[in-house]
């Protein structure tokens, strides 16, 4: 579940890299606009796993090294 937010995180980062660039929004291009529903949902997704990112910041990792 970690990595699948972390990977999510990165990608709204990345959208929200190019709109302040380019603008140009990766996330409604690919799903048929921003008010596209499948849009939404993905736009759902990311918020959804930018709140779950804000956890790691708080739990401890134990280093396991083989």
């Amino acid at each position: 579940m970690d990595r699948l937010s972390l990977l999510l995180v990165i990608l709204g980062a990345i959208n929200w890299g190019l709109i302040a660039i380019f603008q140009f929004d990766l996330i409604g291009y690919i799903c048929g606009g921003q008010g596209a529903v499948i849009s939404r949902v993905v736009y759902g997704l990311i918020a959804l796993a930018g709140l779950w990112c804000i956890s790691l910041l708080f739990r401890d990792r134990d280093v396991v090294r083989d």
